[in-house]
């Protein structure tokens, strides 16, 4: 994509320079690679040179992402029991404290639970005290090793089912009359909701609400086939998003997955994020860009330097003062605003960053 901007832009550079030229006879087909020559004071005024630079290669690499909930901080709310919703006292997007009422719901499941929940608790009390009668017989020798393990057992046995019904209470609050209210489970946001009041309940799995925790969240960045030995984890990224132009956040490839997404044909490649100002949404989307070092050493020049003829790239380099010639180059790859030559450059030429169309047209049209 970023490459046929780049040829796009000089095309129409190139046509209209080429609109300057005199008319053509056959000196117009001659092999622009041995074209050079001196070059009249009125087209060289003000021209500009660089000689290329010399290192490591750098690409970019955009990716398409979106963000997501960190699932290990999420909470799918789906009922126990059987009701009918009496109220909710939240809305999507809501940020809401652990312990505090969501909703009201009538049932009578959760009834039955606090009815158990008194029941167990009492003989749990009931086989903690036989406990210590059989314990205090058992010292005595009046009692039996066999006699005082089944004590033992008893009291574990209730304390368990005790228990058992203490955590199912946990999730509501009773307010009377067969009304309870339903706690959240965590702190965080809602980001889901499917309930309304007089809205009935079954405990089938049908989720009414979810909580997550979005201090921390994922971006998710598709990686496709082609790109895949480009990824990897560990590699410094940056991530804009449409709802922030004049920022970039930075963050780290934590993860890449090892198997294709089957709908989305690509791999996805991980990054946590830390959210405290809350500026990353789920489902938002992104661009995540990669910058790609290699240990190749190659020359660079600014990208405005070529010229795109003939279906090939060309420069025109300064070979001594007033004197230039054009350069057939082949390129290795793109950067931002630098172009990396694969051959046709050394590091000791001056090459032509202002005014060079003009040259160029004027040299090819000798």
């Amino acid at each position: 994509m970023y490459i046929m901007k780049i040829i796009n832009h000089l095309i129409i550079c190139v046509a209209i320079t080429i609109l300057l030229l005199p008319a053509c006879g056959t000196q117009g087909n001659k092999d622009v690679r041995e074209v050079s020559g001196v070059i009249k004071k009125e087209f060289i005024t003000g021209i500009k040179t660089v000689k290329p630079l010399s290192g490591n290669q750098e690409q970019e690499l955009i990716l398409s992402g979106k963000v997501e909930c960190d699932p290990d901080k999420v909470v799918y709310y789906t009922p126990l029991v059987s009701g009918v919703i009496e109220r909710t006292s939240f809305s999507l997007g809501d940020k809401v404290r652990h312990g505090q009422a969501l909703l009201d719901i009538r049932s009578a499941d959760i009834s039955a639970f606090q009815t158990e929940l008194i029941s167990s608790e009492a003989e749990a009390e009931v086989a903690k005290r036989e406990l210590q009668s059989a314990q205090a017989l058992y010292d005595d020798q009046l009692l039996s090793e066999k006699e005082l393990l089944e004590a033992k057992s008893k009291l574990r046995q209730t304390q368990a089912t005790y228990e058992k019904a203490k955590s199912d209470m946990s999730l509501y609050i009773d307010k009377g009359q067969g009304v309870f209210a339903i706690k959240s489970p965590i702190s965080g946001y809602i980001v889901d909701k499917k309930v309304a009041p007089g809205a009935p309940v079954s405990s089938d799995g049908t989720t009414l609400f979810t909580v997550a925790d979005l201090s921390y969240v994922w971006v998710t960045a598709n990686v496709y086939a082609g790109n895949l030995q480009l990824v990897k984890e560990g590699m410094a990224v940056e991530i804009s998003a449409l709802a922030y132009p004049n920022e970039v956040f930075d963050g780290k490839i934590a993860t890449v997955s090892q198997v294709f997404d089957p709908e989305e044909k690509v791999l996805k490649a991980r990054i946590v994020m830390p959210n405290e100002a809350l500026k990353f949404k789920p489902e938002m989307s992104v661009v995540v860009t990669l910058k790609n070092e290699t240990q190749r050493d190659c020359l660079s020049i600014p990208t405005d330097a070529l010229i795109f003829d003939d279906d090939r790239f060309f420069v025109v380099v300064e070979s001594t003062t007033g004197q230039f010639e054009i350069k057939d180059v082949q390129l290795q790859g793109h950067y931002r605003q630098h172009t990396y030559i694969r051959s046709g450059l050394n590091e000791n030429d001056n090459v032509v960053v202002k005014n060079q169309l003009l040259i160029y047209a004027e040299l090819k049209g000798k």
